[in-house]
């Protein structure tokens, strides 16, 4: 074999382990993907979920929502749920009416951080009186988990009262 043909077989061989490597790291990067893809779908129907309980004024709907331990850090504090059956026990359906609250939705929904089992969505969202007018518009940072197959809000951090 003279030195041009080693130098071609070397430079054959060198390509086809790249090759190969290519394949198995898009394969990779397909997989990862589509987890994400999967738990952005799952995090997002919990936030759903979480909207429509809430706006129902429907505690079970509402702490059905979420996963427990459950951890809200607002107005200064930080408030702590070991079980839907305490969360549901909340008295926001009767302090929020009193603020002239009606109904709230979601202005914009971002996700930051993705696993196959937990996501991070920072938030804006809004509440509004009965004549859908805006009360307020607040942001917030939502931290979804999938605990026994089951989406569902954990912990969020808002700047919401």
């Amino acid at each position: 074999m003279n030195h041009f043909s080693s130098i071609a077989s070397r430079f054959f061989e060198q390509f086809c382990v790249l090759v190969a490597l290519s394949v198995l790291s898009i394969s990779a990067v397909a997989q990862n993907s589509a987890e994400e893809e999967e738990a952005v779908a799952g995090a997002m129907g919990a936030m759903d979920a979480f909207m429509l309980g809430f706006n129902a004024r429907d505690p079970e709907a509402w702490a059905a929502s979420l996963n427990y331990p459950h951890v809200r850090f607002a107005s200064g504090t930080v408030t702590f749920w070991d079980s839907a059956e305490e969360f549901a026990q909340t008295l926001a359906f009767e302090s929020l009416p009193a603020s002239g609250w009606d109904h709230s939705h979601w202005l914009t929904r971002d996700v930051v951080l993705v696993s196959s089992a937990k996501v991070h969505i920072a938030t804006v969202f809004q509440r509004f009186n009965s004549s859908n007018e805006v009360l307020a518009t607040y942001e917030s940072l939502y931290i979804v988990t999938k605990i026994d197959g089951h989406w569902g809000t954990q912990a969020r951090s808002s700047l919401a009262p």
